[in-house]
């Protein structure tokens, strides 16, 4: 039988070696050498084709293999890509239908779905070889890392039971991290030939301080360490905090410096009391240290106690201490809707100009801009028309109202009720235009919610002495005597830099973005290009909104 026969007859046979022994069958007619008979029986043998087969189908299974996902990051990809088209809608359409299908929930649930697959491991694992050892012999594992001006991203601790020196936790995205050599537990032994044993952590600092060019780590591996894996969770810090004068932070070095407002990525939540996080701004940055919101927590209730103490008690019923403890809060991007419009709440000391504002913004575009016309129980004034000022209703009607949870937002002045009504704003939304509210401070809480989700703005005023200024030389009035128009007294800019302070403390965390008032038009300026923004760019807003 000649090889093109058993190739033709033989479906294992491999199209390759097929070839090779016609080649080889056609070089034997017009020579008669033995190594060409040697390679044709080693072609046609049985266990060499039983090889090339099995090297075939493995290969095949790399290629085309489905089951392995290319990616598992494929939410955050869309949300970058959403980002992006975001800024590209008002100039091409295909941007703008790629802009809302991927808004689509069916399919961002479904791209959720396939990451919660796609970064966990379904295959099989085979136990490990048995290695015969001595039980007493301990693995050791020698590490080199090259010193550079980064820090190696990784802290250590004295192990309280062992008295050991120990790897406490590894820096994401640290040098150590890179590596994939040294892991949370390993015991440390040696660091550039000198044993550790009995020394305390910071006698290793000095060490690795006073080591130049390659840095060599002799380490027992720890018994379950594991691949760290990054979270997802994004928060926005209600505080400023600074490493460089907390006591208590394991290591200065490692630490993260932020203000109130910034976004952090919070990459690891695995120890109770230091996360590991870096600014979302910086991606590639490596991880540092912040407190965990329980230990924030902790730390805030003893400076309120230790200020009680101080003040003998006398401020034990005040406000500022019942007011929810403001650490972190969990925020995800919030992306526009076409043609539905977060409210824009401006929230700011009375006198302070938010209703100026509020004013301006409705005469720039009044079919786009509305504000819902204000409940209240006051009499009607003279001039003041039903409907367009105020609407105007009894005590019992608007009691009822606010007990069935009708209104968003109410309080009491001058022994008079005032209040919006929910259905009064959600017309509006669903109008396709942008609600502006100017409520008093108090209504924050209640106007923050799920159905809302409105984008509050702090209005502030300026230190006094420039208040006064820019008051006095636009000569404006006093909002707070309506029998008498006349200029604001120093005592009433003193109360509304005070306000400011005070609406800071309490609900500075809950805002979204701040105007400082000094300059009228400046301050308008500022406006326009906020709610621009929020109209067409996505926003970080809390998670529970975006879920």
């Amino acid at each position: 039988m000649t090889a093109e026969v058993m190739a033709a007859n033989d479906t294992h046979w491999d199209p390759a070696l097929s070839k090779l022994i016609a080649s080889l069958k056609e070089a034997e007619s017009l020579s008669n050498d033995q190594e060409i008979d040697f390679l044709q029986t080693l072609l046609e043998s049985k266990e060499l084709n039983a090889l090339v087969n099995v090297h075939s189908k493995v290969a095949k299974v790399g290629r085309d293999d489905r089951l392995a996902p290319i990616l598992s990051t494929s939410g955050m990809i869309m949300c970058e890509v959403l980002e992006q088209l975001s800024q590209q809608c008002h100039l091409n359409e295909d941007c703008r239908e790629a802009f809302h299908l991927l808004q689509k929930p069916h399919l961002q649930s479904l791209l959720y779905a396939h990451d919660a697959i796609a970064q966990k491991d379904f295959y099989p694992h085979l136990p490990d070889l048995p290695i015969e050892m001595d039980e007493d012999e301990e693995t050791i594992k020698i590490v080199q890392l090259v010193k550079s001006n980064e820090p190696l991203g990784a802290t250590i601790k004295t192990d309280e039971e062992s008295g050991k020196i120990i790897i406490a936790r590894i820096m994401h995205g640290g040098a150590a991290d890179r590596s994939g050599l040294i892991h949370v537990g390993d015991e440390v032994i040696e660091v550039n030939g000198i044993n550790v044993e009995g020394k305390t952590p910071g006698d290793v600092l000095s060490i690795l301080q006073n080591s130049e060019g390659t840095i060599t780590f002799k380490l027992v591996p720890s018994d379950g360490r594991g691949a760290q894996r990054e979270s997802k969770v994004r928060v926005r810090a209600h505080f400023d905090y600074n490493p460089e004068v907390d006591p208590y932070i394991p290591c200065k070095e490692a630490g993260l410096a932020f203000q109130r407002g910034d976004i952090l990525h919070i990459v690891s939540q695995d120890d109770s009391y230091w996360w590991q996080a870096r600014r979302e701004s910086e991606r590639t940055a490596r991880a540092g240290l912040i407190p965990s919101r329980a230990l924030q927590e902790r730390r805030i209730l003893h400076e309120r106690t230790q200020r009680d103490v101080a003040d003998g008690e006398s401020k034990k019923n005040d406000d500022f201490d019942r007011e929810l403890i403001a650490t972190y809060e969990e925020v995800a991007k919030l992306y526009p809707r076409p043609g539905i419009y977060r409210p824009v709440v401006l929230i700011g000391a009375p006198g302070v100009g938010r209703n100026e504002l509020r004013r301006r913004l409705i005469a720039r575009d009044p079919e786009k801009y509305r504000s819902p016309v204000p409940y209240t129980t006051r009499p009607m004034r003279t001039g003041e028309v039903a409907g367009r000022e105020y609407i105007f209703v009894s005590r019992e009607k608007m009691d009822a109202d606010i007990e069935a949870g009708k209104f968003i937002e109410h309080g009491e002045y001058k022994g008079h009720l005032y209040g919006t009504s929910a259905e009064s704003v959600k017309s509006i939304v669903n109008a396709g235009c942008v609600c502006l509210l100017s409520p008093h401070y108090q209504a924050i809480k209640a106007l923050r919610t799920v159905q809302l989700k409105p984008f509050l703005v702090h209005i502030k005023p300026p230190e006094f002495d420039e208040l006064k200024k820019t008051r006095t030389e636009a000569r404006a009035k006093s909002t707070f005597d309506e029998s008498n128009a006349r200029g604001f007294t120093d005592e009433e800019f003193t109360d509304m830099v005070k306000s400011s302070v005070r609406i800071d403390f309490l609900y500075g965390h809950f805002f979204d973005d701040e105007i400082l008032n000094a300059d009228l038009v400046t301050a308008f300026e500022k406006l326009v290009n906020i709610v621009q923004r929020v109209e067409n760019e996505p926003l970080w807003a809390p998670s529970s909104w975006v879920q």
